[in-house]
């Protein structure tokens, strides 16, 4: 099967490409993440998959739009999560990549992470493949995440410290800060 591989970044790309080879998928890498911010973070993340992709020997499409003021508007969309917003995004042009690429179905490295919403993944990788006749195929890979901490240090891939959007970096920066009281 040839598969289109959606990934958001080196690191949970390493255990994701072996495990997609080791059920005999021919993969074709797919880079399109439009909710990384800042611009600077964006490029870091686009690097390291050129940096994964020279290692592991796997082809990439780069999509590096960057909009920061679309990116806003459907961060703030009404409806569902944002994290689903951002799934839906990125899902919808991996199908539509799918296709331009001639593959036969698609897949994303988001799956190898315990912080992503899975019950998103699969509801809009499904609603993706469905809208663009395609076929979806969503493996839940978190069980591989230590491989994926191992070999991105291994390999001397940059490892990020948020999911990508603004908010999410903000959330990071909350949790680290103590917390000071105005009154102290």
């Amino acid at each position: 099967m040839r598969l289109l591989l959606h990934i958001c970044c080196g690191p949970c790309a390493t255990a994701s490409v072996g495990f997609w080879r080791g059920r005999g998928a021919e993969l074709l890498g797919f880079f399109y993440n439009p909710n990384i911010q800042p611009l600077a973070e964006h490029q870091r993340r686009l690097c390291g998959v050129r940096d994964l992709a020279e290692i592991v020997g796997i082809e990439v499409i780069e999509d590096a739009a960057h909009g920061l003021e679309e990116w806003f508007q459907v961060e703030s969309g009404p409806g569902t999560s944002r994290c689903a917003h951002c799934i839906r995004v990125r899902l919808e042009r991996a199908a539509a990549e799918t296709i331009a690429s001639g593959c036969e179905a698609f897949s994303t490295t988001l799956s190898i992470s315990p912080w992503q919403d899975h019950d998103a993944i699969k509801a809009e990788g499904e609603r993706a493949a469905a809208a663009f006749g395609v076929s979806f195929v969503y493996e839940d890979l978190r069980r591989l995440y230590p491989e994926t901490c191992r070999l991105s240090r291994e390999w001397g891939l940059y490892r990020q410290k948020y999911c990508g959007c603004s908010l999410s970096e903000w959330q990071q920066v909350l949790a680290r800060k103590p917390k000071v009281s105005a009154c102290s």
